[in-house]
């Protein structure tokens, strides 16, 4: 059985939130574009705890029979792309993030309400 977007989006952010990823928000981009239903981004504190963020989210969504498209700059641990068809998520160093800031590039997107995905902090 394939995974509902939704299934998968809750997937994706308790695998971040399991390694302490930082500021997880969730853009709903059914209406804007036709690459993905929803954007993930979030960002670590250093290039192992992205590199430990990247890991998580593809081994619980392939553990979950999701399907992980591509995984691109994995090597570089500044910013890291997981297309999952029908979520894309962005997991960038805390510098990286700011500087490339794709929440204001998709800020037409309704943020997705995730509280009840993550651990109170």
């Amino acid at each position: 059985m394939k995974l509902t977007s939704e299934e998968l989006l809750e997937i994706v952010v308790k695998a971040a939130d399991d390694k302490l990823a930082q500021d997880i928000l969730a853009l709903d981009v059914h209406g804007l574009t036709s690459l993905a239903d929803y954007f993930v981004v979030m960002n670590g504190r250093n290039e192992k705890q992205v590199a430990a963020i990247v890991e998580s989210i593809v081994q619980n969504v392939a553990k979950n029979q999701g399907d992980v498209k591509n995984v691109e700059g994995k090597d570089s641990g500044r910013w890291t792309l997981i297309d999952l068809n029908d979520i894309i998520v962005h997991v960038f160093n805390y510098e990286e993030r700011g500087y490339y800031n794709i929440e204001k590039l998709w800020s037409d997107a309704p943020l997705v309400d995730i509280s009840g995905m993550v651990k109170e902090q």
